[in-house]
């Protein structure tokens, strides 16, 4: 069993220095303004806590873990992805607000190395038993009022060598992304410029499974892959209160099949409720994961 997060938004108040308030980080020091009494501490408190007792394998969080790509809050987030993380094995994907601008990769996502395969390129594999997490990057920064992504040719030339590879040896695929993947998921300007292309992959190679956020609903969809369709699955952000534009915080369990067995995956929905002031089961449901070649 492993547990799905995203788009934490960890609380940091930015200073800015006079060139960076001439940058795309302003953008989010104004929006954090109003975000900032939505991403609660006490929910991301109550998320380490509810996740832990769970117990799981494995941790994916797949992306936006912080706010403004500023080098202090990359520390900042890899001292709470540590604490978070405990002796759980974690995966990490970074969204567009861990790219907001250009950084180095040694005051920026080099800080989450541990927990991105190295760090050293894209996409990377960790595996956990027969199952494997495929991590993909599609932030890139952007110019002002833009939040889309890309994952690039060399990217996607990669993921299919490495899909084929894995299902070979006989693991269970699920892909990490922070961009959704289907079409109308959200807006054109935050949306996977490439995702045509991916789904082509997936279309011709197959994985079981595919985890994104950025998108401010949870939602399941699916698309073509050789042997069924493979079900891709996002959850919003797992530290907002519930308001007009955001779900209430929420994670995903997924209990894997074993090898062998038949191709289902069971949900658990946790989500946070105002009245308990704690996560609480929200829904639960079975996945049908493509056939194993």
């Amino acid at each position: 069993m492993f547990a799905h997060v995203s788009d934490l938004h960890l609380p940091y108040e930015p200073q800015l220095t006079w060139a960076q308030r001439f940058s795309k980080r302003q953008l989010s020091v104004w929006s954090w303004q109003r975000r900032r009494a939505i991403q609660r501490p006490e929910i991301l408190a109550a998320l380490h806590g509810d996740v832990h007792a769970r117990q799981p394998a494995h941790i994916v969080v797949t992306g936006d873990v912080t706010n403004f790509s500023l080098p202090d809050e990359y520390r900042r987030a890899a001292d709470w992805l540590r604490t978070f993380a405990g002796e759980t094995q974690l995966s990490v994907v970074p969204g567009n607000h861990d790219a907001l601008v250009p950084v180095s990769r040694a005051d920026g996502l080099g800080q989450w190395a541990s927990w991105m395969g190295g760090a050293e390129g894209w996409p990377y594999v960790t595996r956990h038993a027969s199952v494997a997490f495929i991590g993909l990057c599609t932030a890139l920064p952007t110019a002002p009022l833009l939040a889309w992504g890309r994952l690039g040719q060399a990217q996607l030339q990669q993921l299919e060598i490495v899909l084929r590879e894995e299902e070979q040896a006989g693991r269970t695929r699920v892909v990490l992304m922070h961009h959704p993947i289907a079409d109308g998921a959200v807006r054109r300007r935050k949306a996977l410029a490439d995702r045509v292309a991916l789904r082509a992959v997936l279309r011709r190679v197959g994985a079981e499974l595919v985890l994104h956020g950025h998108a401010r609903n949870a939602r399941l969809e699916s698309v073509p892959g050789p042997r069924g369709p493979v079900p891709v699955l996002c959850v919003p952000s797992s530290s907002a209160l519930p308001n007009p534009r955001d779900e209430a915080a929420r994670w995903h369990q997924v209990t894997l099949p074993p090898p062998g067995q038949q191709r289902w995956a069971h949900v658990q929905v946790r989500q946070w409720s105002l009245a308990a002031g704690n996560f609480v089961d929200a829904a639960s449901y079975e996945l049908r994961l493509p056939d194993m070649g």
